[in-house]
């Protein structure tokens, strides 16, 4: 069996910090995620019910705030309890096991205001190589040689 979830989302609202009597830090959030097809009358975003427990719940709480875009992955879990009026109460939440920051610590409040969920990485990768300049890349290429590779059929994966 397989149980596995993978959500990218914003935080609906700052995470706020919990410790059971044990002393053992969790954290409950919402996660907005975007859908990929909208129908008419339909909302545009599905709200999942997120928990995180130690270490995990404390990065979230240190690093995240209301609007900010992540990764979780983790597992879909049901729990019950009794409610004060004694009625059995289902709910239905991710318990986080790692998060993914997907972007700069100071741009989740920049993109507040804007529609857009596109992430633009600071340092983005610029070839140094100009046609015309005069200089040509040079490539080592490992695999150009005709020397056969020794290697033992028990070192096949297959």
């Amino acid at each position: 069996m397989i149980n596995r979830v993978v959500l990218v989302g914003r935080i609906t609202k700052d995470p706020v910090l919990r410790k059971t009597t044990s002393g053992i830090s969790v954290v409950a959030f919402t996660l907005a995620v975007n859908r990929r097809i909208k129908k008419e009358g339909q909302p545009d975003a599905d709200f999942i019910n997120c928990q995180a427990w130690q270490g995990v719940a404390d990065v979230l709480h240190k690093y995240t705030k209301k609007g900010s875009l992540i990764g979780v992955e983790g597992r879909i879990q049901t729990r019950s309890y009794d409610d004060r009026s004694g009625k059995r109460v289902y709910v239905t939440e991710v318990v986080v096991d790692s998060v993914q920051f997907l972007e700069p610590k100071d741009s989740a409040s920049a993109n507040a205001n804007v529609s857009t969920n596109t992430y633009v990485p600071q340092n983005s990768y610029e070839p140094t190589y100009e046609p015309g300049a005069g200089t040509t890349p040079s490539y080592s290429n490992d695999f150009a040689s005709s020397d056969t590779l020794d290697i033992a059929s028990d070192d096949l994966p297959f």
